[in-house]
């Protein structure tokens, strides 16, 4: 009991310093690309994915139609693949990223498995980009693809990009996220190595018995299920930046926690938290194993 109140309080901590992390920022910081910070617009967009998000909507749309505008990388595994931005704002992200990197800004780790990146909700872009991302392109997207998982109902997420380079992070042990489902698009540079690899889901047994590999596509991003195990193989050379958005459905995790598979006991935090909400949530198949 004595440790499971001093994580508590720990993970209290965190959401606090990440605010005062972002207020800070917020209030001294100056943007080499000011232009990243404005509204999602289509135009950052690549036309395969916005061909999708309108798919999504349409009458009629269903998993048949969708999966013949997106590339299966695994029917099995329930992996897809579609490119998400164009190379301009790639471009125009890496470099705000790396100036922020550069500045004498105070710095979140993106989790607790990386330690260079940045969190984009201390950095202020959560707002303008990663929640119209969510709300207007994923979510439809998502619910064609995964609605055992929540994909119609995702209300927040966490977004973060990750950095692996010589001297730094050069890998990802396996692991599985924190969230119902996730977006992983590739930002850049010129790499070699680093491939995603995928087993199971967690839950099973032999879950990582026939791992498979994925290579980056610059500006395309990987979706699959949160509970997918999966990591990053070593870095061969260069720099390669991710952008990683754990999805997450109040609905499903107030059910069942997705760590530890128990009904989870909510503690209050800052901003989306993790995902979890006091509200009653409306009836969600919870994710099953297959």
């Amino acid at each position: 009991m004595v440790e499971l109140e001093q994580e508590v309080e720990r993970r209290r901590r965190l959401g606090q310093e990440s605010a005062a992390r972002k207020a800070l920022i917020a209030s001294s910081y100056h943007p080499a690309r000011p232009e990243v910070y404005d509204s999602l617009q289509d135009a950052a967009l690549a036309p395969e994915f916005l061909a999708v998000a309108e798919y999504s909507v349409s009458p009629g749309a269903d998993l048949k139609g969708l999966l013949q505008r997106l590339e299966t990388v695994s029917e099995e595994k329930r992996i897809y693949r579609v490119p998400v931005f164009t190379a301009p704002f790639c471009q125009a992200l890496l470099e705000e990223l790396e100036h922020f990197e550069q500045s004498d800004m105070p710095k979140g780790r993106p989790n607790t498995m990386n330690n260079y990146g940045v969190l984009l909700h201390e950095l202020g872009l959560d707002e303008p980009l990663m929640t119209p991302l969510r709300e207007r392109f994923l979510q439809p997207l998502m619910a064609l693809l995964y609605p055992d998982c929540g994909g119609g109902r995702l209300d927040s997420h966490r977004a973060f990009v990750v950095k692996y380079a010589p001297g730094q992070d050069l890998e990802l042990g396996c692991h599985y996220d924190n969230a119902e489902l996730t977006l992983n698009v590739a930002l850049g540079k010129v790499f070699t190595g680093g491939a995603l690899y995928f087993g199971g889901l967690f839950q099973a047994p032999t879950a990582l018995t026939e791992p498979l590999e994925v290579e980056h596509v610059v500006g395309q991003g990987v979706l699959h299920r949160g509970g997918q195990l999966h990591g990053a193989r070593p870095l061969g050379t260069g720099e390669r930046w991710n952008l990683v958005v754990w999805l997450r459905a109040s609905a499903v995790r107030n059910r069942l926690c997705p760590m530890c598979c128990c009904e989870p006991d909510l503690v209050d935090d800052e901003g989306f938290g993790d995902g979890f909400t006091r509200e009653e949530p409306a009836t969600v198949n919870v994710c099953a194993l297959t």
